[in-house]
């Protein structure tokens, strides 16, 4: 999976990672078609600010902590609380928010004491 990393730089105040996916958008499927290279930091730079402004508006800063955007889908990872999830789902744009279950499952190996 494409992403582009980043830090916000707000600590995020030990909440579990998310994947935030959002609702169609037109200008998302117009820079993802373009294979150009222009058209890939088009569409990187885009998806960075749109999915800030959804955090920003959102949340408040330095509770949160934003780990990545993915090109190959409009969506982002954050470090966000449970209570911010749900916030996060009744944001306007945002269509699905999910647990990042992998962070949660115990080892395969590991046994029953």
């Amino acid at each position: 999976m494409q992403e582009n990393r980043y830090d916000g730089g707000g600590g995020g105040g030990g909440g579990a990672c998310y994947f935030v996916f959002m609702n169609y958008d037109p200008e998302y499927e117009r820079l993802r078609a373009d294979r150009s290279g222009e058209g890939a930091h088009e569409l990187d730079e885009y998806l960075s600010r749109k999915h800030d402004g959804v955090l920003g508006r959102c949340l408040e800063p330095g509770t949160y902590r934003k780990v990545s955007s993915f090109l190959i889908v409009d969506g982002f990872s954050v470090e966000i609380t449970e209570e911010q999830a749900d916030v996060l789902r009744s944001a306007e744009g945002v269509r699905v928010v999910e647990k990042n279950q992998d962070q949660a499952a115990p080892p395969i190996n590991a046994t029953a004491s």
